[in-house]
């Protein structure tokens, strides 16, 4: 896995122009069903996707946080959210609160994530590839495919799938 995610940058960025093509394509003639053929590609490849043996998105980025988040996580870690922000969280270039740093803090040393079960809005729907009106969110995708093996399998079969 560990070399696996060493290449897929250089993997991702050999294919970006093909997938970036694909995707204008697939915003001018979107498939009616492309939700649900999207949701059965999300499920095929993540049946086969152990995220504990990888976690490459906690270990390279930094999700954003939401207010939400922030009131949930704090309350979760019987902190005020000021607190919480205090101490983990910094404003980036947008005005979004992300991490102070990656790897994500709550990452243990067995890919597991401490705060599981309260994590942002933004770790529990990455990596967005099963998201309603999916061909909205190109551009995000194609960097998330430099990021997830399993982003980079979804669009893989998209391509396959559902040819343009």
């Amino acid at each position: 896995m560990e070399q696996y995610l060493k290449q897929l940058p250089k993997l991702a960025k050999d294919k970006h122009t093909e997938n970036k093509k694909y995707f204008d394509k697939l915003k001018k003639k979107t498939p009616k069903d492309l939700d649900y053929k999207m949701q059965q590609i999300h499920d095929d490849v993540f049946r086969k996707t152990d995220c504990l043996k990888c976690a490459n998105c906690c270990k390279t980025t930094g999700p954003l946080f939401t207010l939400a988040d922030i009131e949930r996580i704090a309350k979760h870690l019987r902190q005020k959210p000021q607190q919480f922000i205090n101490q983990y969280l910094r404003i980036d270039e947008d005005n979004d609160y992300v991490l102070q740093s990656v790897p994500c803090t709550f990452l243990d040393h067995e890919n597991y994530c401490m705060i599981y079960d309260v994590r942002p809005k933004a770790c529990r729907e990455f990596p967005h590839t099963d998201r309603k009106k999916f061909q909205q969110i190109s551009d995000l995708t194609l960097k998330n495919v430099a990021i997830c093996p399993a982003a980079f399998a979804v669009v893989e079969e998209m391509k396959k799938k559902m040819p343009l």
